[in-house]
């Protein structure tokens, strides 16, 4: 054999290991989730939750939501939070300096005046120009923080200053919760022998669902392909990812559009990190990192309720844009909380969740981009084995598909949000044509994302949406 030839032996060795390690991870990923699901619906009691909300010993919890030009959806939305079915809360609007009527339609709204009590500034943030709160009766929980615009992590550290309890709910203010969501949330705050420094839950797309007065009437479907899509990837990453990392303690992203923290552990970690554009991995892993490093026992909860429901992109240009982003801000992460990775001082998410999370989120899209790379210089210089090939494409191809159907059944198994018999058959071809369509653009945004973070990009890229409650209801 030449040198060629050896060199192609070795890299043909290196990429299958690298594709059955991937493999591998994802069956443990899926035995450990259903296990996860198994038992948490064995523990699931309705009683427990009337019985709760009857409770006086309930945390009070503050409801942050950055808004920025949100003038069109600004006021159902905030009527949607005042009705979240838990006995003690505040919502903190935080106006990140819109320059739209976000504020004036707040203002005249909810009658808000302004508050001259003070607060202290722990975390560094933006000026803030006024603080206002109701001066209604009916929405005396509703405190709205006024400020120059510095992006969300900014403007939730501005809300974090001012908030008045001790657990705080980050959320995007256009999601759409769960009347329950909260009661839900804070269940791993509840007799934990642990400290519990943050606890999230499943996120689900509204994309094509029938929404009134703020609430979800009827889980339909998305119409568009992409959308489509994105729900069997929303599947796979909270159903048999987050469920799994939940089981072994290993979690180190909390979505950023719903999420639970102890607002004492986030002050002792600093806040959020404006400096990123994945603020909320970047947080969580502060908070698991200052906690290990303290050497205090702590543990992230996770609940497999779908509590919160989003909309994702239908235009692929904003698609790429939210891709490029999350790539970027996963790097990020991983680079300033580099000293985690394979230390045995941080344990699970320093020996398992930082390596997994460099191998498999962060390098995958580069080592396959390498993998396709040298496919076709095999093809140039006409050493394909096209029966290696072919068996090789047929069972990668197999085993994506079927570990979407998997994810798939376990929404079946466990909240059967899709109640359509027709539903689950455009969810298994949509699962069939992911690995064409969705993947390879995704694969292409992530590898875009290792570049413009090389460059130095920082912007979050426009995000527009078409508007969840003008356009859903019927």
């Amino acid at each position: 054999m030449n040198i060629f030839d050896n060199i192609t032996e070795i890299f043909s060795w290196i990429f299958l290991v690298y594709g059955i390690l991937v493999c591998t991870c994802y069956v443990l990923a899926a035995i450990f989730s259903f296990y996860e699901i198994r038992d948490y619906k064995r523990k699931y009691n309705l009683k427990d939750e009337v019985a709760l909300l009857q409770s006086n010993n309930l945390p009070a919890i503050s409801i942050l939501a950055p808004a920025y030009n949100e003038e069109a959806n600004i006021v159902e939305n905030v009527r949607s939070l005042l009705t979240v079915n838990y006995p003690y809360f505040e919502i903190v609007i935080i106006n990140d300096g819109s320059k739209d009527g976000t504020l004036n339609q707040l203002i005249s709204t909810f009658q808000l005046i302004e508050d001259d009590t003070p607060y202290h500034n722990f975390i560094p943030s933006k000026d803030i120009n006024r603080v206002y709160r109701s001066s209604s009766h009916s929405f005396r929980n509703l405190k709205v923080i006024d400020k120059k615009n510095g992006g969300k992590a900014d403007a939730l550290n501005a809300g974090i200053n001012a908030c008045s309890h001790e657990i705080i709910c980050c959320i995007d203010v256009d999601c759409i919760l769960e009347s329950d969501a909260l009661l839900k949330l804070i269940k791993p705050f509840l007799n934990n022998k642990n400290k519990v420094i943050a606890s999230g839950g499943i996120i689900r797309i509204a994309n094509s669902c029938i929404i009134e007065d703020g609430r979800i009437i009827e889980v339909k479907l998305p119409e568009k392909f992409i959308a489509k899509a994105q729900v069997i990837e929303y599947f796979r990453a909270f159903l048999m990812g987050r469920m799994a990392w939940s089981r072994i303690d290993g979690l180190m992203l909390i979505s950023g559009a719903f999420g639970m923290f102890d607002k004492q552990t986030v002050m002792d970690a600093g806040g959020y990190n404006h400096n990123t554009v994945g603020e909320d991995m970047e947080l969580l892993v502060r908070m698991r990192r200052v906690m290990a490093e303290k050497n205090t026992p702590y543990t992230v909860g996770f609940i497999p309720d779908p509590l919160c429901w989003t909309e994702v992109p239908q235009d692929w240009n904003i698609l790429y844009r939210q891709r490029n982003r999350w790539t970027r801000g996963t790097i990020e992460t991983l680079w300033l909380h580099r000293k985690m990775m394979f230390n045995p001082k941080y344990k699970i998410l320093g020996l398992l969740s930082a390596p997994y999370w460099m191998l498999f989120e962060w390098l995958a899209p580069i080592i396959e981009f390498c993998g396709i790379l040298f496919f076709m210089l095999l093809l140039l210089f006409g050493k394909v084995n096209w029966f290696y090939v072919s068996s090789f494409f047929l069972a990668s191809y197999s085993f994506i598909v079927l570990f979407s159907i998997t994810a798939i059944f376990f929404e079946e198994y466990s909240f059967q949000q899709y109640k359509r018999t027709n539903y689950i058959y455009k969810l298994i071809l949509t699962a069939c044509l992911e690995p064409f369509i969705l993947h390879p653009y995704i694969v292409w945004s992530s590898l875009k994302g290792n570049i413009d973070l090389i460059r130095g990009k920082k912007s979050w890229g426009e995000m527009q949406r078409t508007g969840l409650r003008n356009s859903a209801k019927t």
